[in-house]
């Protein structure tokens, strides 16, 4: 299978690049003609040979089978893990090991953040001091997985031995034995179920789950594959004075979400969406980039996850190499005539400006890293997105806080809620993660999605939103 999917991505880079070698040949070659004052006959021969390459390309590369999203779940923690803002500030006071400028300084973190107060912690870190043993951590490895997974199959009418592929993906908390396999011995699945548990992958987790899925089901016809996400904070809670450190006691809060993806041809007819793309980035073997979120100890020997002061602006980079590769395939012809402009005056005119195409030609919906108002305000900008693109994500961090890689399902949920994600509308999930890495997914809606605003995650508080904090993230 790894042979097969190295072929099929060199294939796809050779194709891609010879149609984008050509995009850009025909546009000199159209100019050239037109300097040149040749006839109109001449000049539609340019145009006819890019036409000719596009209809090409996309019949090379088409899918040898759809992905379909069926339907997917969200955790809503129960009402006794609820912590008011002020409320924590006050547990936060009385945790021994943090002195009082540590307190103020996560107190003013939390104010100003964008968080509301129905977020909710899992039952360890209630306790003075947090209960981080692994007993409490498989406690709430529990609550997570377990919930959004009944949803799920109750939902679809899947049965648990009908899952083919099963990826789950936490990134601070690996058992022995694993997350796939606690799930898979909690509801008796067939032995031949390909399971895969991700770990250290950060926020972007939950898109590589997917991609994982993707690549199977491209091998093998009829499977159907459950993507679990979910974050477990009681291994991850620093209990030290490092300001860098303490970011992430702040901000993440409970949340897990279950996927149920197909490429069953029948499943089309119920499926709420079709993956039109996906795209990854990896950036890694930069140096800087490398270490600009990573987990290490302190001057006193205690484990944290340190987030640098570059952190935001190597995520504008690696978000500008995704964007850029993303937006190859999926923007409208007239979106990528002008990057192509543009290319051509930053290689022949040395332009330095930055370009960012218009997304908003081919994309409706936008799911978003929810780190925060800064964080969501500094990724739209970098995307050209405004106060009503980012309303899923700043709404979903003020009521559910960053639930790392579930966020975005919960953002989805929002939109869906909202009744705003139509038939044919195409959603951008975008998920970045330490590494560090930016992954997206383009998502087609197949029909219209009704009745989500009482029986989803979202029931019962949707009317309430959005709130004042959108209009803060207006840039």
């Amino acid at each position: 299978m790894e042979d097969h999917t190295l072929l099929n991505h060199a294939f796809s880079s050779v194709v891609s690049s010879l149609v984008s070698f050509g995009f850009l040949l025909s546009i000199s070659l159209q100019t050239w003609l037109l300097l040149h004052g040749w006839g109109p006959l001449f000049q539609l021969l340019p145009v006819s040979c890019l036409l000719a390459a596009m209809a090409a390309h996309r019949f090379l590369l088409r899918p040898r089978h759809e992905l379909y999203l069926v339907d997917f779940s969200c955790l809503r923690p129960p009402a006794s893990l609820r912590v008011p803002i002020s409320a924590l500030v006050e547990h936060l006071s009385l945790i021994s090991c943090f002195d009082r400028e540590s307190v103020a300084f996560m107190e003013k973190v939390i104010t100003s953040s964008g968080l509301g107060q129905e977020t909710y912690f899992p039952r360890p870190l209630h306790f003075i001091p947090p209960k981080t043993r692994l007993e409490d951590s498989l406690m709430e490895a529990h609550m997570l997985l377990f919930p959004v997974m009944d949803d799920l199959l109750a939902k679809t009418g899947v049965s648990p031995v009908d899952v083919d592929v099963l990826v789950v993906n936490c990134s601070d908390f690996s058992p022995f034995p694993s997350l796939s396999a606690m799930v898979v011995h909690r509801y008796s699945m067939r032995h031949d179920v390909r399971t895969f548990n991700l770990s250290g992958m950060g926020c972007s987790a939950s898109l590589i789950g997917v991609d994982v899925a993707r690549a199977l089901l491209a091998v093998h016809a009829g499977f159907y594959a459950v993507v679990l996400s979910a974050e477990v904070l009681s291994t991850g809670w620093y209990a030290g004075k490092d300001r860098r450190k303490l970011l992430l006691n702040c901000v993440f809060r409970t949340g897990s979400a279950a996927v149920l993806l197909t490429n069953r041809r029948e499943a089309r007819r119920k499926a709420k969406y079709r993956l039109a793309r996906m795209e990854r980035t990896q950036r890694a073997a930069d140096d800087r980039a490398y270490a600009s979120a990573i987990k290490e100890e302190d001057s006193e020997g205690i484990t944290g996850f340190t987030i640098e002061r570059d952190l935001l602006r190597v995520a504008r980079e690696t978000l500008r190499a995704n964007a850029y590769a993303l937006g190859a395939s999926v923007l409208p012809l007239h979106e990528k005539a002008r990057y192509a402009l543009f290319w051509l005056r930053q290689a022949h005119l040395g332009e330095s400006a930055a370009y960012m195409p218009d997304f908003k030609s081919s994309i409706q919906h936008f799911c978003l890293p929810a780190s925060g108002k800064a964080v969501i305000r500094e990724v739209g900008r970098g995307v050209g997105l405004t106060g009503r693109d980012t309303e899923a994500a700043a709404m979903t961090f003020h009521r559910f806080g960053n639930q790392s890689a579930a966020s975005m399902w919960y953002q989805l949920a929002y939109m869906e809620g909202k009744g705003r994600v139509k038939n044919g509308d195409r959603v951008w999930q975008l998920g970045m993660g330490s590494g560090p890495k930016c992954n997206s997914a383009v998502w087609e809606c197949l029909r219209q999605v009704e009745g989500e605003a009482e029986r989803g995650v979202w029931g019962g508080c949707i009317h309430r939103y959005p709130m004042e904090e959108a209009a803060a993230l207006e840039p």
